[in-house]
């Protein structure tokens, strides 16, 4: 079967994960942000590790199959080495609720002017997440 691939001119992406996105994400893996590679995680190859074409821009991967990503890469610590996890929505929320951080906070977090702006929101839990890991 021939791959489509996705098309940023004609397609709607599925999540907003931008330049300001990965940046961030590579900061929080920097500072040790927890994360054990499993299937419904997207992930970032800054370093074009995976010779397979990316089906989002930017290198942007979606682990569907987490046995794939281990015949490419090798074992989860060298996925979890070699890429970079990009925390949807709701798993940045997750993440500070298991941090403890109180609801008001991450709601005045997000309460940006530009949160209609797509993935402004996701942008503000990654700044968040990367504060209260300091």
């Amino acid at each position: 079967m021939k791959q489509t691939p996705f098309d940023p001119q004609t397609d709607l992406a599925p999540l907003p994960f931008e330049s300001d996105h990965c940046e961030l994400a590579a900061a929080l893996k920097a500072a040790g942000l927890p994360w054990r590679p499993h299937v419904g995680c997207f992930v970032w190859d800054p370093d074009r590790h995976i010779p397979a074409p990316y089906p989002f821009p930017n290198r942007i991967y979606f682990i569907l199959n987490l046995g794939r990503f281990r015949e490419l890469l090798g074992d989860d610590v060298s996925i979890k080495e070699k890429l970079v996890w990009l925390p949807t929505w709701h798993q940045a929320r997750e993440l500070l609720n298991r941090m403890g951080v109180d609801p008001e906070e991450v709601r005045a977090s997000v309460n940006v002017p530009d949160v209609w702006r797509p993935g402004r929101d996701l942008l503000a839990l990654y700044a968040l997440l990367k504060d209260r890991m300091r």
